[in-house]
């Protein structure tokens, strides 16, 4: 059974902003004659890694919803701009909408469950939900209806 991770998307007010951050990031390494990628940076490297690598993905925290995942490809140790050391947490280029559920604000990460993971919108158990809108998807999803 995969497991995944979830954490907060600071700075993205929608599934869409967190594309469009994203597109714009692969732009920029392109430019620079670097291999674009998707990745997130971690100051501590999952201990749990050869689990979170079979089958799992990051969960996205967006206004206060999970909305969102995206498969993880890969755990390499990275480097910050200041030198010291960190994670990069590669992940796939495909943004998968989920059913949105209420999550608090935390720091760093945290480890979900498959049990614990909310369904893909795409799939059976999210059919109705893809065809919403993302605001009336987070208004049921406050309301606890979805």
């Amino acid at each position: 059974m995969a497991l995944h991770l979830v954490k907060l998307c600071v700075g993205a007010a929608s599934i869409e902003d967190l594309a469009a951050w994203q597109s714009g990031r692969m732009a920029e390494m392109a430019a620079a004659g670097e291999t674009p990628r998707i990745f997130h940076t971690t100051f501590q490297t999952p201990k749990r890694g050869d689990e979170l690598l079979d089958g799992g993905s990051l969960y996205w925290v967006i206004k206060g919803l999970i909305q969102a995942r995206q498969k993880l490809i890969a755990l390499e140790e990275g480097a910050k701009a200041d030198g010291s050391r960190c994670c990069h947490l590669i992940l796939d280029q495909q943004i998968v909408p989920v059913r949105p559920v209420p999550r608090r604000a935390f720091q760093g990460w945290r480890y979900l469950s498959a049990a614990d993971a909310p369904v893909d919108l795409s799939g059976a158990e999210g059919a109705g939900a893809a065809e919403m809108s993302a605001k009336m998807r987070r208004e049921l999803a406050e309301l606890c209806l979805i």
